[in-house]
C-alpha cells in the first residue's frame, strides 16, 4: 500500500493529538504535530534568531509572544518549518499523521501542493473532529500534560487529583500560558476565522474531508477514524 498522509483537524481540545498518537501506534506512522515542531524551535533557537521566508523576516521572539496569547504564529514561519519536515519524511519513505497544520488558507495553499507532489492526492486523508465551543473551553482549562513525553491526560474523576503521568511517571503540569479560558477563547476565534475557511479550499481542490463527532469517548472516536 502507498504511504499515506492522514491530517487531523479540529478546534482546541478536540483530541487531535490523542487520536494522532493512537493512529501512530496502530499504523506505525510518524506523528507530525505542529505544536511540538514549534516548541522544539522555540527551545532550540534564540529569541533574537530571524528566519527569512519568501523574502520576509520572522523573529523567533515575536512568534513566541503571539503563540502565548493564543494568536496563531505567522503562517509563513510555521509553513517553512512544516514543509522541511514533509520533505524529510518523504525522503525516508515514511507515511505520517499530521495535527495542527495547516491552520490558515496561506498554509494550505503552500503545503497541500507539496504533499500532493510527494504522496499523491489519493493518499491524503483529511478528518475533521467536531466539538462544541463549551467542550473546547472545559477540556482545555482542565487539561494536564506530562513533563517528559507531553502526554495529554483526559480529565475525569479518576484523573482529577493525579500528579504523575501513568505512562511515564513524570510530573503532570498545566500549560500556564496556553490553557487559560481567555487564551482558549482567542484560539476559538482564530479557529473559526482562519481555519474553518480551509474546508472550502479542500472541496474546490478535490480533497475529501470526513467529519467525526469528537464528543464521544476516545475509543469511539478512534474506531470511527480507523474505519476511514
Amino acid at each position: 500500500m502507498s504511504k499515506q498522509v492522514i491530517i487531523i483537524f479540529g478546534p482546541p481540545g478536540a483530541g487531535k493529538g490523542t487520536q494522532s498518537e493512537l493512529l501512530s501506534e496502530k499504523l506505525g506512522y510518524y506523528h507530525l504535530e505542529s505544536s511540538r515542531v514549534l516548541e522544539r524551535c522555540f527551545k532550540a533557537e534564540s529569541p533574537d534568531k530571524v528566519f527569512t521566508v519568501d523574502g520576509k523576516d520572522y523573529k523567533v521572539g515575536d512568534e513566541i509572544a503571539s503563540w502565548k496569547t493564543g494568536v496563531l504564529t505567522s503562517p509563513p514561519f510555521i509553513t517553512g518549518l512544516m514543509m522541511a519536515e514533509f520533505k524529510k519524511l518523504a525522503a525516508d519513505d515514511k507515511g505520517f499523521i499530521m495535527s495542527g497544520s495547516p491552520r490558515t488558507l496561506f498554509e494550505a495553499q503552500k503545503e497541500m501542493p507539496v504533499l500532493t507532489d510527494l504522496y499523491g492526492k489519493e493518499n491524503i486523508k483529511i478528518n475533521l473532529i467536531e466539538i462544541s465551543p463549551e467542550v473546547t473551553v472545559f477540556r482545555n482549562t482542565h487539561r494536564k500534560i506530562c513533563e517528559l513525553m507531553r502526554h495529554s491526560i483526559l480529565f475525569n474523576q479518576e484523573t482529577e487529583h493525579l500528579e504523575l503521568c501513568p505512562l511515564d511517571g513524570s510530573k503532570l503540569v498545566k500549560r500556564k500560558d496556553l490553557d487559560t479560558a481567555e487564551v482558549i477563547k482567542t484560539r476559538l476565534v482564530q479557529y473559526r476565522e482562519r481555519t474553518l475557511p480551509l474546508f472550502e479550499y479542500f472541496e474546490k481542490n478535490g480533497f475529501n474531508v470526513t467529519k467525526i463527532n469528537g464528543e464521544k469517548s476516545v475509543s469511539e472516536v478512534h474506531e470511527q477514524i480507523l474505519k476511514l
